[in-house]
C-alpha cells in the first residue's frame, strides 16, 4: 500500500503527437498534484509514446488520477506501477570541477557506482550514472565533495517485469 508521503509512479501510453504532454500535465495541475519526475519517449510502436510520471500521494489518489488519465482522448492506457514488480531506473549526468589531486579518488567512486566518465577535460569531468533514485541521490551527494557544478536527470523510467499475455502475440501496445 502507498503511504501519503510515498512517491507513486504512473506509466501512461499515449498517442505520439503534439500537445499530449500539455494535456496530461494540465490534468495533474487541475487535480492539484505536482509531477516530481517525467520521462517520455517513443514506445515499441512508432505512433505511441510511453510517459512515466512520478508524484507524491496515496494509493486512492493515484488510482483516481489514473481513471481521469484514461478518460483523456490521447491516452491509450494508464497504470500505477507496482515497484516490486517492475524495473525503475533513472539516468543522471553529473559535472564536477575537481582539484587535480582528487581525480584518482573520483575514478574509484565512479567505479563503485558502476557509472562512467563521458567527458574529461583539464577543468571538468562529466559522469553518467544510472540506477534507482536512491543510488542517483547518493552519487550526487558524494559528488559534492569533488566540486559538483551541474546535474541533469532524466526522471524515472519503468517497465513491468511481467510478460504480455500469450494471446496478444505482440499486437497490443503496453500491458
Amino acid at each position: 500500500m502507498i503511504s501519503p508521503s510515498q512517491e507513486v509512479t504512473i506509466d501512461v501510453l499515449v498517442e505520439h503527437k503534439p500537445g499530449v504532454l500539455y494535456t496530461v500535465s494540465n490534468l495533474f495541475r487541475r487535480r492539484a498534484f505536482n509531477i516530481t519526475s517525467v520521462a517520455i519517449g517513443t514506445s515499441e510502436k512508432d505512433q505511441v509514446a510511453r510517459m512515466t510520471l512520478t508524484m507524491r500521494g496515496n494509493e486512492s489518489e493515484a488510482l483516481q488520477l489514473v481513471k481521469h488519465l484514461e478518460n483523456l482522448v490521447d491516452v491509450i492506457k494508464a497504470e500505477v506501477v507496482d515497484s516490486s514488480r517492475a524495473v525503475l531506473r533513472e539516468l543522471a549526468l553529473v559535472k564536477m570541477a575537481p582539484k587535480p589531486e582528487d581525480r584518482l579518488q573520483i575514478l574509484s567512486f565512479v567505479d563503485v557506482y558502476r557509472a562512467k566518465i563521458v567527458h574529461l577535460s583539464d577543468d571538468s569531468i562529466i559522469v553518467e550514472a544510472s540506477g534507482d533514485s536512491d543510488k542517483i541521490n547518493a552519487f550526487i551527494e558524494l559528488s559534492r565533495k569533488f566540486g559538483l557544478k551541474e546535474v541533469a536527470r532524466t526522471g524515472i523510467t519503468a517497465l513491468s517485469r511481467e510478460q504480455k499475455s500469450a494471446e496478444s502475440h505482440g499486437s497490443e501496445v503496453g500491458w
